[in-house]
């Protein structure tokens, strides 16, 4: 359900903004949105799990509060990260 450590390095490392960059708004939402398409996944086979259910709404309502955020403070990076990450089709 998590994401590996080995996957998270790559995340972060396609989405940092400088080198040792892990707390940019956009290695955040690229983190978070593996982790929200791990959850969907495990979710097609445990359709009853609702405490995850609410793990998952959490991290949906950070992401979009980070999302909100970026487009508010840089809405160039913001395009760039949603067209990178195929959000908001």
């Amino acid at each position: 359900m998590s994401v590996s450590p080995e996957r998270k390095q790559e995340v972060i490392k396609e989405n940092a903004q400088a080198n040792g960059d892990t707390g940019s708004p956009e290695v955040q939402v690229a983190i978070l949105t593996e982790r929200i398409k791990n959850l969907t996944g495990h979710f097609k086979s445990n359709h009853k799990d609702n405490h995850s259910r609410r793990g998952l709404l959490m991290m949906v309502n950070k992401r979009r509060n980070l999302l909100a955020y970026l487009k508010k403070k840089d809405v160039e990076r913001y395009n760039a990260l949603i067209q990178k990450l195929g959000l908001r089709k």
